[in-house]
This record gives C-alpha cells, structure tokens and sequence, in this order.
C-alpha cells in the first residue's frame, strides 16, 4: 500500500499522510499568528489585571460567590431529598464504586428476573 493511497472505509476515507500534513500546516498557521502578536506585553504590570470598566479590583473574598449561596434555591427546594443525601457522601472513592457496583448489580437481577 502507497503511502498517498488513502484507507477506503464504509463512511469515508483514512489518509494519514494527508492528516500529517493538515497538522503541519496548522503549527505553521498558529506559530506565524503568535510571532505577529503584541510586543510589548509584559508580566506583573498593569496590563495583567482585569478591566472593570475603570474599576479597581475588588478583593476576592467580597465577590466569591460560594456554592451554598449560588444553589441555595436548588438545595431549599429538595431539601427532604439532601436529608437523606448527604450522611452517604462520604467523600471516599470506594464507596462510591460499591454503590456503583451494588446499583448495577440490582439492576441486573430485576432484568434477569423480569
């Protein structure tokens, strides 16, 4: 087999040469956009902090948003389904995949069953 011949499949066709060369050709792309990019940038200055529209930046604890204010709503409305949610996690992998494993299992006792 030619290496320009490309693999003839039932949906298309396999020419790794061809995606050899569209790879090339894409470094090539994206190395000439980088080297024409801005020159004068520089690290630790001005230039790396956000733009809040003229804005200082605020510190990070008074805009973090924390998870049980961002889902409180979520959290509130199925409340009696955490109650028993929660005293499961526990945080370790193996019990996750036993309960994955048990869950499985189960299933495929009522397929086989039924």
């Amino acid at each position: 087999m030619e290496l320009y011949t490309p693999l003839s499949t039932g949906s298309g066709y396999w020419n790794p040469l061809m995606w050899l060369i569209a790879t090339i050709l894409t470094l090539i792309i994206a190395y000439i956009i980088w080297v024409r990019g801005e020159k004068n940038y520089k690290r630790g200055t001005e230039q790396t902090k956000p733009f809040i529209s003229g804005n200082p930046e605020p510190p990070k604890g008074v805009v973090h948003i924390r998870a049980g204010n961002l889902y409180w709503g979520f959290i509130d409305a199925l409340d009696r389904y955490y109650r028993y949610l929660i005293p499961l996690h526990t945080g370790i992998m193996t019990d996750y995949l036993l309960w994955i494993f048990g869950i499985t299992a189960g299933l495929l006792v009522v397929l086989v069953v039924v």
